[in-house]
């Protein structure tokens, strides 16, 4: 226990020691913190389980880790994540990759993925959602909306149910694919939110990727 309370002591020090000395911007300061918090965490964690020393180590080491992934790492997780999402539709003119700060948009034409007025996804579909699927899987640090669009035809009762079933269908083929059911919020927005004054850019389905930060 005293050797518990020895590491929980030298990690904090560790982040003092590092917030006041060489640190000169906020970005800096916020990893050192991380880090010193994660590593404190990571220490009780290993204490709890392992129960002795080597484990506390380990235990801290990992926290430190974790810890430091804050938010100067967002910029660079994202920027390769987009990188890898663009490769997976650049075949593909029914999809395409939007970048809003830290947030990743893609976007796929209603007609490239449903029939008219139907909610099956077609055979061509079921291909760059696995694509899809496998950027998302290595990049587990996020949260995903599903978001289903139409146009303004049709009743808005009618257009909102279709727009559900889609979202839907396209979270069904993430899930079959191996994305933890966790991360993904399905909607659907039915004739709320167009973008574009012609119907088949407004009929679409979202994806809508967004980094998980340290304190959240």
């Amino acid at each position: 226990m005293k050797v518990f309370f020895r590491v929980i002591l030298t990690c904090f020090l560790c982040m003092n020691l590092l917030a006041c000395s060489n640190l000169h911007t906020k970005q800096d300061k916020g990893t050192a913190y991380g880090a010193g918090i994660g590593a404190g965490v990571g220490a009780a964690v290993g204490q709890a389980v392992g129960k002795d020393t080597k484990s506390t180590l380990i235990g801290a080491g990992i926290g430190a880790l974790v810890g430091g992934i804050a938010g100067n790492q967002i910029g660079k997780y994202m920027d390769m994540q987009e990188q890898e999402l663009r490769q997976a539709v650049a075949a593909s003119e029914a999809a395409s990759i939007q970048r809003e700060q830290d947030i990743l948009r893609a976007t796929f034409k209603g007609e490239a993925y449903f029939d008219y007025d139907k909610s099956d996804l077609k055979p061509g579909a079921y291909h760059e959602l696995r694509r899809i699927s496998e950027v998302l899987n290595r990049y587990p640090q996020t949260t995903i909306e599903v978001g289903g669009h139409t146009d303004v035809r049709g009743s808005e009762e009618y257009n909102q149910r279709l727009s559900e079933r889609r979202a839907q269908a396209v979270t069904n083929e993430l899930l079959r694919n191996g994305v933890a059911a966790h991360r993904i919020r399905t909607v659907g927005y039915g004739e709320s939110r167009p973008i574009s004054s012609s119907h088949d850019v407004n009929r679409r389905v979202e994806i809508i990727i967004v980094p998980v930060r340290q304190g959240y």
